[in-house]
């Protein structure tokens, strides 16, 4: 018996997780997506795991730099989410009007943002239609402090005080 993509999407929306967005640039052009398929592997060595879609721009951008920013957004960039989520087609700039910064890599970070992690890609794996992306994170910054935009079942929310 084969898994309905559908059914695995409904019960996908049970997990509750933060908003992050994953940046990358490649001769000149910035792009970044929002993802939930960002964790931490290890602190010692400093490893992350993302995955990114087959046919995104983003991770073109990133086969081909092997360096990507992820970003931990608050409940204030609810509209910079929405942007990183699709909503702004694939071709348009997602990055115009943003401001940013490097660190290590050069690869783009967004500013104000809760938390940041400079990337640098060690292994990549495609897996079906994506690919996964096992990095050293070079620098990072953020401290927890703030509120945390979080994502559960197609909403917005943030957490209760």
């Amino acid at each position: 018996m084969t898994l309905n993509p559908e059914q695995l999407r409904a019960a996908m929306r049970a997990w509750t997780s933060g908003v992050a967005i994953v940046t990358a640039a490649h001769n000149g052009e910035q792009h970044g997506m929002t993802v939930n398929s960002f964790t931490s592997v290890s602190l010692d060595p400093p490893l992350i795991i993302i995955s990114l879609q087959g046919d995104s721009r983003t991770r073109e951008f990133v086969e081909k730099v092997q360096v990507f920013g992820v970003n931990i957004l608050s409940y204030d960039q609810l509209e910079i989410a929405d942007r990183f989520a699709g909503r702004t087609p694939e071709s348009q700039n997602r990055m115009a009007g943003l401001e940013t910064e490097t660190l290590v890599t050069g690869a783009p970070l967004l500013k104000n943002g809760l938390a940041a992690f400079d990337c640098r890609v060690t292994q990549s794996i495609k897996v079906g239609p994506n690919t996964m992306f096992v990095a050293e994170v070079l620098a990072a910054r953020g401290t927890g402090e703030g509120q945390p935009l979080i994502y559960h079942n197609r909403l917005y929310h943030k957490l209760a005080e």
